[in-house]
């Protein structure tokens, strides 16, 4: 016999999908819903379908958008091209109102480990812009990992042959951790003291 009626354990289940969410949170979870009027959860799952449907990627950078070019490549600096991981880690730099740039994002990391290969990822994309002109300097902005830092090594070695200035975010951020859960001080300070590559 299952310990769950069904609309109880389905719902379990999609919840333990998401990261981070193991069972007894997954549980937590469903019976939050479970415990909302009609109305709150109607807006939750309105407000799940409304982001699957107007959110997508920026067509130059890759960040997250609801139109086809973000507001960052819109209007900001394009001499300069931070590379990071995923959109939350514009998220996280951007926070610190000091970057003045645009970004690019890979959605990935070459990990031949779990066949992520540089194919895998947008590095052709960031060649392209960059051979579209105008670039003087891209900051490597990946994940100080083992990783984060063979991407950006790679990266590196494509754009120097173009006489791109290659920069390194500063090792302020610890390694093996990732960009969204350093504290703004710790990455403001390895934003600013990047470093040539």
């Amino acid at each position: 016999m299952e310990v769950f009626i069904e609309p109880i354990g389905r719902l379990m289940n999609e919840f333990s999908k998401l990261p981070g969410v193991g069972k007894k949170t997954a549980q937590r979870y469903a019976y939050k819903v479970i415990s909302m009027t009609e109305a709150e959860a109607r807006a939750f799952a309105e407000a799940i379908v409304d982001v699957k449907r107007r959110v997508r990627f920026c067509k130059i950078c890759g960040n997250f958008t609801e139109d086809d070019v973000c507001d960052i490549c819109k209007t900001r600096d394009k001499s300069t091209i931070c590379v990071v991981k995923e959109p939350k880690d514009v998220i996280a730099l951007e926070k610190l109102h000091e970057y003045k740039g645009v970004y690019h994002v890979l959605h990935g990391v070459i990990d031949p480990m779990n066949g992520v290969s540089p194919n895998d990822i947008r590095i052709r994309e960031l060649l392209e812009r960059v051979n579209e002109g105008g670039v003087k300097e891209v900051i490597m902005a990946t994940n100080p990992d083992v990783e984060g830092e063979a991407t950006a090594m790679y990266i590196a070695k494509l754009l120097k042959p173009l006489g791109i200035l290659v920069t390194r975010i500063s090792r302020g951020v610890p390694v093996g951790s990732e960009l969204e859960y350093a504290d703004e001080v710790t990455l403001s300070r390895a934003l600013m003291e990047r470093k040539q590559i």
